[in-house]
């Protein structure tokens, strides 16, 4: 009986470690010898192709005329960047502030259907081939159209993901700072998955794709960035990470907002495992299932599951009195999930103390993951998003 119970708990334990931690060391390994045999993608200096940067967004009224601005400073070719906003179903004064801009399109209609809608009309407007996403609280850098369009001079190339930070200013709280490490992982990861073989799904803050190969959505997907891009890699094509393109946007204004969030993302997962299945086929494209596996799935499935399990067995082991080992187990994980009780209480209080930010967000993030699961099934997470609140300034990237 020990022994099986041993068995299953140090199992479980790999596989935490693996998901976390460990599947970045095997992405490193298997990379440094795929730097070994492959070759660098190379790039012309000028490729310039036509570009429609396409920003959804409802009831914006208090970044759009940043955003706006931002978008029309970009350096591209005026003539070659249309700049598109869909406003649909936007009750603020979003509408009557961008009709006062030049340079930009707008399209809107009074019904909101959802960001997977919204995207699916934006494209019936967008006649260039290379199209941009990206969220209208966010910032972009100068060069980050440059950096994305570079990419497609290879034809393997369905899509781009940029990167993702969260602004300096908003990570003294838990929520951004938790959102900030846990990105600068992420997206260490991403570049990771990149170089090996492609993205494994991209964020909707800043991501591209050939315009041929989008396709409409279900109006009730709601990871839709993310869906798309991994139907373009069901497609054959790779999904590239550009960290030299990147948008910048304001962390979550505490943890019930970033919570918020994360039950949203991870009831989306699931939708998306079920949707994607063809992607757990190894035999269509075996380094795609490893990375989709290995980065997103275990994630939002049987990991975050594995950590009470492990509590539950460590604890079944200590009373067997099966070795020291054990006990100093139960201790650590003792003390870490009481260091995020301690977390969770000081930021009511509004006290931060960074040491209590990790196991603090770690915690909620998985405890999202079991809250997501349980909507996903009663189906009571809507693909409209209730917006999270955001700290409001955002940096200029």
């Amino acid at each position: 009986m020990n022994l099986n119970i041993e068995i299953i708990f140090w199992s479980l334990i790999l596989l935490v470690f693996y998901t976390y931690i460990g599947y970045g060391i095997v992405l490193y390994i298997l990379i440094i010898f795929k730097r070994r045999f492959g070759k660098r993608q190379t790039f012309h200096k000028i490729f310039e192709p036509n570009v429609t940067l396409v920003i959804p967004c409802y009831n914006e009224e208090e970044y759009i005329m940043d955003k706006a601005l931002d978008s029309l400073s970009l350096d591209y070719p005026k003539s070659k960047l249309n700049i598109l906003f869909i406003t649909d179903g936007s009750t603020d004064k979003s509408l009557e502030i961008l009709g006062k801009v030049d340079g930009v399109e707008v399209i809107h209609e009074d019904k909101r259907g959802g960001k997977a809608a919204a995207e699916n009309r934006a494209m019936k407007f967008v006649k260039t081939p290379i199209v941009i996403f990206c969220d209208a609280n966010t910032m972009l850098n100068k060069q980050c159209v440059r950096e994305i369009v570079k990419h497609y001079q290879n034809d393997s190339v369905g899509g781009v993901s940029g990167e993702k930070r969260i602004s300096m200013e908003s990570q003294s709280n838990v929520s951004g700072a938790g959102e900030g490490m846990y990105w600068k992982y992420e997206s260490l990861l991403k570049r990771l998955d990149s170089e090996l073989y492609s993205v494994v799904g991209a964020a909707g803050e800043l991501i591209s794709f050939r315009s041929h190969l989008v396709e409409d959505l279900e109006e009730d997907t709601i990871l839709d960035d993310f869906v798309q891009s991994l139907r373009i890699c069901e497609k054959g094509y790779k999904i590239v990470y550009e960290p030299k393109a990147y948008a910048v946007e304001t962390g979550s204004e505490n943890v019930t907002e970033e919570l918020k969030r994360k039950i949203r993302i991870a009831a989306g997962g699931w939708q998306a495992i079920f949707r994607l299945r063809s992607l757990l086929n190894p035999f269509n494209n075996v380094i795609l299932t490893f990375q989709y596996i290995s980065h997103r799935v275990l994630r939002w499935s049987i990991t975050a599951f594995s950590l009470p399990i492990i509590l539950v067995l460590n604890i079944l082991l200590v009373l067997q009195n099966v070795g020291g080992a054990y006990f100093a187990l139960f201790v650590a994980q003792l003390l870490f999930y009481s260091m995020a009780l301690v977390g969770w209480a000081f930021e009511a209080r509004k006290v931060r103390v960074k040491m209590l930010f990790i196991p603090y967000y770690f915690t909620i993030m998985n405890y999202a993951v079991f809250a997501g699961a349980l909507r996903w099934i009663n189906g009571s997470q809507k693909s409209m998003w209730e917006k999270a609140s955001r700290m409001k300034k955002v940096e200029k990237a």
